[in-house]
């Protein structure tokens, strides 16, 4: 094992949850049971675009043990994860979007009596034409989704342009235009939606399956039209997110309409159905990229334009239009760029933010682009991208600066790893290697919501026996968060992870934190509690020099033990040093904040993208294809993550292992699509296919340090970028195994042997 400077940080820990999660301990919401809990249902629209004319509940009223009812009208108010998208009402009022939309609310006593009661509800919906395909949706300006699109459905278009890009192709010897396309997926998390709410003596607590606690607990205040300290937000343990628990639903809102209607805890479950539709996941992407490059592989200019089809609300999608663009200059070099990107709304779920979103299908698309244009040129994939990397220490042309950068260490240990001069273009027809490159945010550096407060608060307290205790309101949503808040103040305080508690995301007890998304707790709360842990160790030490009589730079604090560094037979315990402080008066309780540094451009759209660091990464694969059956099997998998420094190698191997897994799944078998109705084609597990171990191959997880001068420790992320690169790096082996290009994605084996016959006929 590699020796750090660290008593803790760097070496491989257990995470402070484990033992509970695989003996059953952990809390989830849906174990939490309070006295005479009601069930809560939604009913939902069978229709795609209608508008909604009547609604009569008399009859579900009636039915015995109903107990409350809602409907659109009791919240009135709209709500959005971003302050520019609030589109949405807790129910429907006038007109539902999509199949699923709920309707109505209701609590029984029980699940079968709340589902009779759905069918006794009857909606008068006047159907109106649904637009499925997000090409129509550019020019329909007969139907209107939305009342509010002025340019048929068009929800926003972003226009950025940077250096001179009709110059950089005239400069180019050569130029190639594709397109893509990149399908949608969903988030797949284990647990489903849920939400406990219990309104009692004016005051409403909700325990529910969130990623953005601080973001729920906004818009409860602003749906319920109640004060912020009158509400409470809860997560439990998180049974996955992935992205699809990162704002506010309707669910929740519902559960809350009822309890204070009724007077009675309301819990509403999901089922997986419901879940599917609740959705929120990748955006279809329809892509075209035109590059124009030297002979010898430089680039010279990129164009890329993008039409995401977003559903049928708003939800991060603004966010995401402008990552698909602004991160594409990442993590190569570009004199000269121009993205035009269009958001439309449609008749189906809104897509919204999944791990790594906004960066996953523009880096599929480019990657693969890239090595067409090797191979037009007779050039090495992985000698073209080294000609093209990014540097340490600079700045993009669209104003993201880089900080840390081991993406050139990545590519040289992925391409070793996989045998790169060994096996490209070398291995048996049926077997090849691909490789691609990518990069990704350390959170986001503007909130989504402007204020000048913190984007992460810590507390840090310290009891008389020495007990230390965390609070911070971000989300462990299964990447492990809460173990990397204790690593970090064990480290500062010196003493053992293992014995630190960490109480997060509860909006009583916790400070604020923005929530998990664009992978940004590590940096920003990890930051947050080594300035709180900073604070209380400075009291400490203090306290201790003063009694030993020793310069207070002098005393250290390893393995519980506080002494004063070269003063002999000097030392306390921890717990020692505590009551030492007491007793003096002093309080053992400090906070930590962080607020990113500001960056970003002055143009219209520069706030997304900034971040105050970046990951980045290459994935090296090789696969077998099956030319009989268009079966592709990925053989082995090796990703290098350039992560800044590596906090808890067992955590970020864990998470990079993770992310691989999730990339296969989108190149290989996942699809989420509708019918032609607008409803969903394959709403369960049984029908929607994601990898399980038995489908995955040997990943090899190398993690890259190039220590971060702004990160905890030195550290970024690995959460999110290492998902990207998995997906270009299979279809560009499947080039190296069989001669084809296949620009759609996920990778059918009907696509597979499509392009085989198409291939042979040339």
């Amino acid at each position: 094992m590699k020796t750090t400077p660290f008593n803790y940080i760097g070496k491989p820990h257990l995470r402070i949850d484990g033992v509970a999660k695989v003996t059953g301990d952990a809390q989830y919401t849906d174990d939490i049971h309070l006295p005479g809990t009601l069930v809560g249902k939604m009913l939902r629209s069978p229709h795609a675009h209608a508008l909604i004319r009547n609604i009569d509940v008399s009859k579900a009223l009636a039915l015995p043990g109903v107990k409350a009812i809602v409907l659109g009208k009791d919240a009135p108010i709209l709500f959005g994860i971003l302050p520019r998208a609030e589109d949405e009402n807790a129910l429907a009022i006038d007109k539902v979007r999509y199949v699923g939309e709920p309707v109505a609310g209701v609590a029984a006593f029980d699940e079968r009596t709340a589902l009779e009661a759905l069918k006794l509800i009857e909606v008068e919906y006047e159907l109106l034409p649904a637009i499925l395909d997000p090409h129509e949706a550019l020019t329909r300006e007969d139907v209107k989704i939305h009342h509010f699109s002025e340019v048929a459905n068009i929800e926003r278009r972003a226009t950025l342009e940077f250096g001179n890009v009709d110059e950089g192709f005239a400069a180019a010897d050569y130029i190639r235009e594709d397109t893509f396309y990149k399908g949608a997926i969903t988030h797949a998390p284990i647990e489903t939606h849920v939400a406990l709410a219990n309104y009692r003596d004016g005051k409403m607590t909700l325990w529910t399956t969130t990623q953005v606690p601080h973001y729920v607990h906004k818009a409860l205040s602003r749906v319920l039209e109640m004060p912020m300290d009158r509400i409470r937000v809860i997560k439990p343990t998180l049974g996955g997110g992935f992205g699809g628990k990162g704002e506010p639903f309707s669910f929740e809102f519902v559960a809350c309409l009822l309890s204070r209607k009724c007077g009675r805890p309301v819990k509403i479950v999901h089922t997986r159905e419901e879940v599917f539709m609740t959705h929120r996941g990748r955006h279809p992407m329809h892509m075209k990229l035109r590059t124009g490059v030297k002979k010898d592989g430089t680039i010279t200019a990129l164009e890329f334009h993008n039409l995401l089809d977003g559903g049928s609300y708003g939800s991060y999608g603004l966010v995401t239009l402008y990552y698909s663009g602004q991160l594409l200059t990442l993590p190569y070099i570009l004199p000269a760029y121009r993205f035009d990107g269009v958001r439309v709304f449609t008749n189906k779920p809104a897509c919204g933010a999944l791990r790594g979103h906004g960066g996953v299908g523009p880096r599929f698309a480019f990657e693969v682009h890239l090595d067409r244009i090797a191979a037009d040129l007779g050039l090495d994939p992985l000698e073209i991208r080294q000609k093209n990397s990014l540097k340490a220490n600079t700045m993009t042309l669209n104003d993201l600066r880089i900080t840390s950068c081991g993406f050139e260490e990545c590519l040289e240990k992925a391409g070793k790893a996989i045998g790169w001069e060994e096996k490209r273009g070398k291995l048996p027809r049926g077997r090849g290697v691909g490789l691609a490159g990518g990069g990704y945010v350390s959170g986001a550096n503007n909130a989504i919501y402007f204020n000048p407060m913190p984007h992460s608060s810590v507390n840090i307290s310290v009891d008389r026996g020495g007990g230390v205790t965390v609070f911070c309101g971000a989300s462990d949503i299964g990447q492990g968060s809460d173990t990397m808040l204790a690593l970090v103040a064990g480290e500062i305080l010196g003493i053992s992870p293992a014995l630190i508690r960490v109480i997060s995301a509860d909006t009583d007890t916790t400070p604020v934190d923005l929530g998990s998304y664009s992978s940004r707790v590590t940096f920003m709360a990890g930051n947050a509690c080594r300035t709180a842990a900073l604070a209380v160790r400075e009291k400490i030490g203090s306290v201790v020099a003063a009694q030993l009589g020793v310069p207070k730079e002098s005393v250290v604090i390893a393995d519980g033990i506080v002494s004063g560094q070269g003063y002999a037979g000097m030392s306390f315990t921890f717990a020692q040093a505590v009551v030492l402080a007491e007793s003096q008066g002093m309080a053992l309780y400090a906070s930590g904040g962080y607020t990113p540094p500001k960056l970003g451009g002055k143009y219209r759209g520069a706030g997304v993208g900034p971040s105050p660091a970046y990951s980045f990464g290459a994935h090296a694969a090789e696969v077998q294809v099956d030319e009989e059956t268009g079966i592709v099997t990925v053989l082995r998998l090796v990703a290098a993550h350039d992560l800044g420094r590596t906090l808890n190698p067992l955590a970020a191997e864990g998470q990079v292992e993770g992310a691989v897994a999730n990339g296969l799944g989108e190149v290989l078998m996942e699809s989420h699509t509708n019918t032609g109705s607008g409803q969903h084609s394959c709403p369960s597990l049984l029908e929607y296919k994601i990898p399980t171990m038995l489908d995955l191959p040997d990943i090899e997880p190398i993690l890259v340090e190039s220590f971060d001068p702004e990160g905890p420790f030195g550290a970024k992320e690995c959460g999110e970028g290492s998902l990207g690169p998995s997906i270009p790096a299979v279809v560009n082996a499947i080039y190296d195994a069989v001669g084809i290009w296949l620009h759609d994605a996920p990778i059918t084996p009907e696509a597979v042997l499509a392009a085989l016959k198409k291939e042979r006929m040339r």
